[in-house]
C-alpha cells in the first residue's frame, strides 16, 4: 500500500484536474468536455491572459502528470486528464465562442487526439510528462491549425 502525502494528493488532484479523470468509461473525453469548460469561462478579450493561463496549466501537467505516472506505475493512465484540457484550450485559441465552431473543434481535437498525426505518436510513446502531455499538445495545435484554415475559407 502507497503512503497518501499531501504532495501525491496534490499530484493526483491537478493531474486528474479535480478528479474529472475519474468519471467512468472515457476520461478522455470528459477531459475535453472540462477544457471547452474552462474555455467558455475564460475572459477572451485579453488573449494574453488566456495563453498566460493555458502556460500555467500546461506547465502544471507537466510537473504533476510524470509524477502521477510513476505513483500509479502504469504509462500514461487514462485518469490523467489535465493533458485533454491543455490539448483542448490549444485547439480553441483564436477562436470565436461560436457553439458550431466550438464542438468542431472538440471532435476535430478528439479525433487527432485518437490518431496521433507526426509527431504525436512518438512523443505519446514516451515515458514521464511528455509521453503524457506531447501527444496532446501536438492535436491541439494541429486541431486548431485545420480549423483556422476552415474558418478562413468560410469567411
Amino acid at each position: 500500500m502507497k503512503f497518501v502525502t499531501f504532495r501525491n494528493l496534490l499530484v493526483q488532484t491537478i493531474s486528474t484536474f479535480l478528479f474529472v479523470g475519474y468519471l467512468p468509461l472515457i476520461p478522455g473525453t470528459f477531459g475535453s468536455i472540462a477544457g471547452v469548460g474552462i474555455f467558455y469561462l475564460l475572459n477572451r478579450s485579453s488573449w494574453f491572459g488566456y495563453f498566460l493561463f493555458v502556460f500555467c496549466i500546461m506547465l502544471l501537467g507537466l510537473l504533476t502528470s510524470g509524477r502521477e505516472e510513476k505513483l500509479l506505475n502504469k504509462k500514461d493512465p487514462g485518469c490523467i486528464v489535465i493533458d485533454e484540457i491543455v490539448g483542448m484550450l490549444i485547439a480553441l485559441s483564436f477562436l470565436p465562442s461560436d457553439p458550431k465552431i466550438i464542438i468542431l473543434a472538440f471532435f476535430m481535437f478528439r479525433i487527432l487526439d485518437t490518431l496521433k498525426p507526426f509527431p504525436a505518436g512518438r512523443l505519446q510513446n514516451m515515458h514521464g510528462a511528455i509521453g503524457v502531455m506531447g501527444d496532446d499538445l501536438v492535436a491541439g495545435v494541429y486541431a486548431n491549425i485545420v480549423l483556422q484554415v476552415i474558418l478562413r475559407l468560410n469567411y
